[in-house]
């Protein structure tokens, strides 16, 4: 039925070659915080978009043990970025991926914007574009901490 709408589907916490190869055969396309090196190293090889919880980069780890995204993102294995359990640290952790040089800051910026609409099939947004929706974040530094300042909606100022 997924397949049928357009929805991607996504595997979850996979850690094991076998757990990847199965998620990829039934048709995965997103493989959700996989939990060991070598499930997100097979997930990327296999053309499944990586996602990782934001929290995971804002405290340097994952809280339950298992990999942490800054290493995936230095082996150039990760995709996307999710705010998990906490929509604040999306924008906290793009400063942090910018500031620790994990990536540059347009890389950063897509791991939360253009990489995971497009995982999505949300193909109207994303990034800025002649044509797509117009949702724009505005950001402010203040004291070296990104804060919000503006927020539009298909063109529209929200925030």
């Amino acid at each position: 039925m997924c397949r049928e709408r357009g929805l991607a589907m996504a595997s979850h916490d996979d850690a094991t070659d076998d757990h990847v190869r199965e998620s990829a055969d039934i048709g995965m396309q997103i493989a959700e915080f996989p939990t060991t090196h070598v499930a997100a190293d097979l997930s990327h090889q296999l053309g499944l978009k990586v996602l990782m919880g934001a929290p995971n980069i804002v405290r340097g780890g994952s809280h339950s043990g298992n990999i942490a995204a800054a290493d995936l993102i230095k082996k150039g294995v990760l995709d996307i970025l999710s705010s998990d359990y906490y929509p604040a640290s999306l924008l906290a952790a793009v400063q942090r991926m910018h500031k620790e040089e994990l990536c540059n800051l347009p890389e950063a910026v897509a791991t939360v914007s253009r990489l995971p609409a497009k995982a999505a099939n949300l193909l109207d947004r994303g990034e800025i574009r002649e044509g797509l929706r117009a949702d724009i974040v505005r950001v402010k530094s203040p004291k070296n901490q990104f804060v919000v300042s503006q927020v539009f909606n298909k063109g529209n100022r929200v925030f």
